[in-house]
């Protein structure tokens, strides 16, 4: 197996320890990781549905922090992926659905049909690019949307420090054309992720790595997507005009 070569291909958020022989069944296929991610969107969807329909700020942080948290620990730990993604998956349905409620609730349920079909729309058309190599996922472009995916990650974390003292971060999440654009930015390096899920998917299996990566990349994929989902969202609430 060529461990540097799948090392230097995993994301920024999941990185693998794989070390010791691995046989033939015990390795990543790409089809066993678009199972894996079938079944972790299935068990958000449960958890969706039940938040959506019982709202409750707990839903929402809680699902939140705690999925964080889990998160955290399968990028130390990602042999433990098959019991911690299934988990992931639950606690992330609450707060999408806990966050979903709020916005059907202050702007209606067209909002919701929206941004569920813009983020399959992005999902697809990037599966599009990603099989036709009309982007390749090289080692400079992996490189570049990582580091401009920990940017955007240090700006949430210091806006979420200002909002214990009442301040944001400028034009983030607001209103006016400045406030669309940046969001704009954040859908698109968003959705230049979502190749590098599938890379992981291809690479994974091409490395001989592990069969718990199926798990640990299928959580990858839908950590991309729920971000996506979300800030979609956000941009359809701000060019409403209401946000």
């Amino acid at each position: 197996m060529n461990e540097k070569a799948y090392r230097n291909s995993s994301n920024e958020v999941l990185d693998a320890d794989m070390t010791g022989p691995i046989t033939t069944a015990e390795r990543m296929t790409v089809q066993g990781a678009i199972n894996k991610s079938f079944i972790l969107f299935g068990i958000l969807l449960i958890t969706t549905f039940v938040s959506y329909t019982n709202p409750h700020p707990v839903f929402m942080w809680g699902g939140a922090i705690g999925g964080l948290v889990v998160v955290l620990i399968a990028a130390f730990k990602p042999h433990l992926s098959p019991t911690l993604s299934p988990v992931y998956a639950a606690l992330e349905g609450l707060f999408v659905g806990a966050i979903t409620a709020i916005y059907a609730s202050a702007f209606g349920g067209g909002i919701i049909f929206h941004a569920v079909t813009l983020t399959f729309g992005l999902l697809f058309m990037m599966l599009f690019i990603y099989k036709t190599g009309v982007i390749q996922v090289t080692g400079k472009f992996r490189t570049g949307v990582m580091m401009a995916t920990g940017a955007i990650l240090l700006v949430y974390v210091l806006n979420m420090v200002l909002g214990f003292f009442g301040m944001n971060v400028p034009y983030l999440h607001e209103g006016g054309m400045m406030g669309i654009g940046i969001s704009l930015v954040i859908i698109g390096i968003a959705s230049l992720n979502l190749l590098l899920d599938f890379d992981n998917f291809e690479k994974g299996a091409q490395y001989g790595a592990p069969a718990y990566m199926e798990w640990f990349s299928a959580m990858g994929l839908l950590i991309t997507l729920v971000w996506l989902y979300v800030e979609i969202l956000r941009l359809l609430s701000m060019i409403s005009g209401r946000d």
